[in-house]
């Protein structure tokens, strides 16, 4: 089991910064290879919500279940993804100062097996380290840009 772990700081509150990233409607803007993500069931917040997801693989385009299997309001939100794609992308809140948070940005993913998957490791593990610095860089900057807007307090 693979694990990668980053943490930096935002510049918004924690409870704007958790109000960005609970919104499923943003989900494709920030996290990395996501070109869709559309609620699955009647819950399309917080604990138990599944989403359809299309990823953005190269010229492939699967697609998978995720899930909201951690939740705690304005403190971290857990995703899941089950299918041929999977592993779990976790993201904590922690309150920084006024006006500022902590974002700790954390991915588990399964090993790749088999000999060949054994010899990938390196390359499995360089893309998914990369994935997951691009996705807390890139929430990281759209949770300032949307804490610098009206939009805050409008989603619920």
């Amino acid at each position: 089991m693979g694990h990668i772990k980053y943490a930096s700081d935002v510049g918004a509150p924690v409870e704007v910064a958790f109000s960005y990233t609970d919104n499923h409607l943003f989900v494709p803007d920030w996290m990395f290879g996501v070109a869709e993500f559309e609620p699955a069931s009647d819950i399309d917040q917080g604990l138990g919500a599944v989403y359809d997801t299309t990823a953005r693989v190269a010229l492939w385009h699967p697609k998978t279940a995720c899930e909201i299997t951690e939740y705690r309001r304005n403190v971290v939100i857990g995703y899941t993804l089950r299918g041929r794609l999977s592993g779990t992308l976790t993201l904590r809140f922690d309150p920084l100062g006024y006006g500022r948070s902590v974002l700790t940005s954390e991915a588990e993913y399964a090993a790749p097996r088999g000999v060949l998957g054994r010899l990938c490791t390196g390359l499995v593990d360089s893309a998914v380290r990369k994935a997951l610095r691009r996705t807390e860089s890139q929430l990281r900057r759209e949770i300032e840009e949307f804490h610098g807007t009206d939009l805050v307090g409008r989603i619920a």
